[in-house]
């Protein structure tokens, strides 16, 4: 049983900056009184926001911290499951999220959010929605069972009935179910992976037995050919080379024509320019006899001695230039043979270069063709290891192909277990054997309230009501304050479940203005004897803003306004 013990908050809503303190567990029931904006509903905010970190009201995180003072607002609660007590302390601005079991800090380390799975999972064993429905019943922001979507109304149940286990079981299963998925898969893929090998195993071993020998001599063919055309080609190249060698023989001889040439050429030119100086030195004499110099007379007998040696001189220079040009013709007719011929010992070079490179690939060829025989006489000598090598495979498949079976026989089995744990499995079934129970205590409460329907719920969650006037009623065709009366008997209803399966069970019921518009005078007596004779262990908080109720609760907290801030009075 979760007995709540007591919640104090400050800097929360209208709260001030001094904590505002309430006893959740001393008094059978307590009337919640104060006027519109004194803070009497703030402490159900406080006690989800404590405990699941949201208001119970529409309200933003952020609308939660005192507009005045805009910080510093905390919320801490107290209480016990069984002789364990347990505090939570929240806080925004800074933000504040400590839980103490037996006064030490519970799952310190771990991230927030994973400290409000615990929270939730493991000590209060319920969620928000499971919470509101059975310790609070409010008229503003709350969504009573019957207003709840068909899935959150299951949520609601199946936590009163403990079978949520059921869910986590399923969600194990699916984890599990699609581990056993992926290993089928892997099998599968080993298996496919494993045959193919198998299938080429047996090819490889065929092309062996079959195209051995055969390959062979086909490539010794080949080499054969390979060796006739290198004996071929490599003939070529003597007599290429043959032909180089005598042509080099014959090049010497025409190896310093171009050296003469450029001799000749240079004797030529000193020839020609004292040929040219001779030329106009005679021409000087025969043109004068006087000096245009210095005006004198040269003495003719000079002059004509001097003409006839000049001629003689030019005469010579003639003849050793006619001597030098035929010299010179017969050099370049010498070079031009010296360049024939090495053109063509480069001609004869390229094509034993060109021959050469023939000899290497069909020599690398050859190479080729001994290694592909070498290969196949390995894997014809090899053949009894390819035959171990196939068998190995086999039993391999073998192997998985049992594993294989294993893993599909374990995975129809986590389905068949998955099937069970469906909504429509085992928790259906638990869920219809509670059913009569649920219905009976309903209508037992509704009758408590002078209210004499048949309420009924199926399977699915959906209701049928029968009336005097009518066969077949819902939720929805009832006024305001016949759905207070079904949401009351509701209220009631899973409490007693709660506390029949010791699921969650809580000495705390709040209401919030169930009086003010819902309930007229005569239901209101009828639900404070339900509160006071037939609710068990309950601590009853209910808020309203009605003053002439004070005479009918043991307990009053009155809240009021002081400066703008929520005040308790005392």
């Amino acid at each position: 049983m979760i007995r709540f013990k007591e919640i104090r908050y400050k800097n929360f809503l209208s709260s001030g900056n001094q904590f505002t303190s309430i006893k959740l567990d001393e008094n059978k029931d307590t009337l919640i009184v104060g006027a519109n904006g004194s803070g009497k509903s703030t402490v159900l905010d406080a006690l989800t926001f404590s405990l699941f970190g949201k208001p119970f009201r529409k309200v933003t995180k952020g609308q939660l911290v005192n507009s005045t003072n805009e910080r510093d607002a905390v919320v801490d609660i107290k209480f016990d499951i069984g002789d364990v007590p347990y505090r939570v302390i929240r806080g925004i601005k800074p933000n504040i999220f400590e839980i103490y079991k037996n006064g030490k800090k519970f799952n310190e380390d771990c991230s927030a959010n994973d400290q409000q799975k615990s929270l939730e999972g493991q000590i209060l064993k319920l969620n928000y929605k499971s919470f509101t429905q059975i310790v609070i019943l409010g008229s503003a922001s709350f969504v009573p069972f019957m207003q709840l979507s068909a899935p959150h109304r299951r949520e609601v149940i199946e936590d009163l009935l403990d079978i949520k286990v059921f869910s986590m079981m399923s969600d194990i299963l699916k984890t599990q179910i699609k581990q056993s998925r992926d290993n089928l898969r892997v099998m599968e893929l080993k298996k496919e992976s494993v045959a193919d090998k198998i299938i080429m195993q047996k090819r490889f071993i065929k092309q062996i037995e079959e195209e051995g020998y055969d390959s062979i001599n086909t490539k010794q063919q080949e080499i054969e050919n390979c060796d006739t055309e290198t004996e071929e080609y490599q003939r070529s190249v003597e007599d290429l080379i043959s032909k180089v060698n005598k042509k080099e023989k014959d090049i010497q001889q025409y190896t310093k024509s171009s050296n003469t040439i450029k001799k000749l050429e240079k004797l030529k030119s000193k020839i020609q320019t004292k040929e040219s100086n001779s030329s106009h030195e005679l021409d000087f004499f025969e043109a004068h006899s006087v000096c245009p110099t210095c005006t004198q007379n040269i003495e003719e007998s000079f002059r004509l001695n001097r003409i006839e040696h000049l001629q003689g001189v030019l005469s010579k220079h003639q003849s050793s230039l006619d001597e030098i040009t035929t010299a010179i013709e017969t050099e370049e007719e010498r070079e031009q043979q010296f360049l024939k011929l090495q053109k063509e010992i480069t001609t004869l070079s390229n094509e034993v270069s060109q021959f050469n490179i023939r000899i290497a690939n069909n020599n690398k060829r050859r190479g080729n063709l001994e290694t592909e025989i070498q290969n196949i006489t390995d894997r014809l000598e090899n053949k009894n290891s390819e035959d171990e090598k196939l068998t190995e495979y086999k039993d391999k498949l073998k192997d998985i192909l049992s594993t294989l079976q294993k893993t599909q026989e374990e995975y129809d089995y986590l389905e068949q277990g998955n099937e069970l744990l469906k909504d429509d499995g085992v928790k259906k079934s638990i869920i219809r054997k509670y059913l009569p129970l649920i219905n009976q205590q309903v209508n037992e409460y509704l009758q408590r309230m002078d209210f004499y329907v048949n309420f009924m719920l199926d399977e699915d969650f959906s209701e049928t009501v029968q009336t005097p006037v009518h066969e077949k009623f819902s939720y929805a065709s009832f006024s305001e304050g016949e759905k207070m009366r079904i949401d009351l008997a509701l209220l009631f209803t899973w409490r007693e479940i709660a506390r029949m399966k010791n699921s969650v069970v809580t000495n705390l019921l709040i209401m919030d203005e169930v009086f003010d518009s819902s309930l007229d005078e005569f239901g209101t007596e009828y639900f404070l004897k339900i509160v006071r004779y037939i609710i068990k262990d309950a601590n009853v908080f209910i808020i309203s803003h009605k003053q002439d109720l004070y005479d009918k609760f043991n307990h009053c907290l009155e809240f009021t306004k002081d400066k703008g801030f929520s005040k308790l009075k005392v």
